[in-house]
């Protein structure tokens, strides 16, 4: 495994695989690697003669007030499991090899973000979708690897991708879950013991819903009994948002047989 932080050392080994007419597998993560991210690097490779992975905490996408400074890194083990698995080459920028100037232009998103993350972390996938940019024209990858535990942000990229006619398909793999059904993220070692007892009620949720869907298309009762059965089984009451919306559009609920975003979201903030 290669390990590369320059963009210009990047380019010339992009520039090689693509005079061998090598398809390219690109995961573009924060580090901190856990499984869900290697299913990523599984499913690269398994498509890709080549899988190039980057680790790059990006700060556009960081509120003020958010986790930048405290968000967990750990290049040692990253770079251990990157190559464990079979990345070829792993890209390592720092901030100013991503960002040496202040930016001239600035990418908004407009569509798909009114809810949910979108509007609980104003300004956030703005900073994805401009790191994003940077990172395909850099790696020009022939398919890109998302999970799709990150509902909106994948719908929110392949907007962006089909918007500018980016050269690059979107995969989107299957969540990847702890054996209680708790969503692997590296931010779970934000939560204290009792909190991640409590974080299975999540998925245990998600799945009572499910079970409600095949009787009833009441939106506001469906909701109101898993908002009731989560504020039973948790004491860290902290909930930023609880709803339903089609997908990929993240629009209201008018055509029960499209899509579904699986079929809710649930997030929790730890109190301050």
């Amino acid at each position: 495994m290669k390990i590369i932080r320059s963009r210009e050392m990047l380019a010339a080994e992009i520039k090689g695989y693509q005079k061998k007419q090598q398809s390219i597998g690109f995961v573009p993560t924060m580090g901190y690697l856990h499984e869900g991210h290697l299913a990523l690097v599984a499913a690269a490779k398994q498509e890709n003669e080549i899988v190039v992975m980057s680790i790059f905490v990006n700060p556009a996408q960081f509120g003020p007030n958010e986790d930048l400074e405290s968000y967990p890194r750990d290049e040692v083990h990253d770079r251990k499991l990157a190559e464990a698995n079979g990345v070829d080459l792993l890209f390592i920028p720092s901030v100013e090899v991503m960002y040496p100037e202040n930016l001239t232009a600035e990418i908004h998103v407009k569509q798909r973000i009114s809810v949910l993350d979108g509007a609980a972390r104003p300004g956030h996938f703005d900073g994805v979708v401009t790191v994003l940019a940077k990172l395909f024209h850099l790696v020009q990858p022939t398919n890109a690897y998302f999970g799709q535990k990150d509902a909106q942000q994948v719908a929110v990229v392949e907007g962006f991708v089909a918007d500018y006619f980016f050269p690059v398909t979107i995969r989107v793999i299957p969540t990847v879950r702890e054996q209680d059904g708790l969503a692997k993220s590296s931010r779970n070692v934000y939560l204290t013991a009792q909190e991640r007892k409590e974080a299975a009620v999540i998925h245990e949720a998600l799945v009572k819903a499910r079970e409600q869907l095949s009787k009833t298309r009441d939106r506001e009762a469906i909701l109101a009994n898993i908002r009731s059965f989560i504020d039973k089984q948790t004491t860290h009451h902290g909930m930023v948002y609880l709803d339903m919306y089609q997908y990929p559009s993240f629009e209201a609920v008018t055509d029960w047989m499209i899509r579904l975003l699986l079929p809710f979201v649930y997030n929790i903030r730890r109190p301050d």
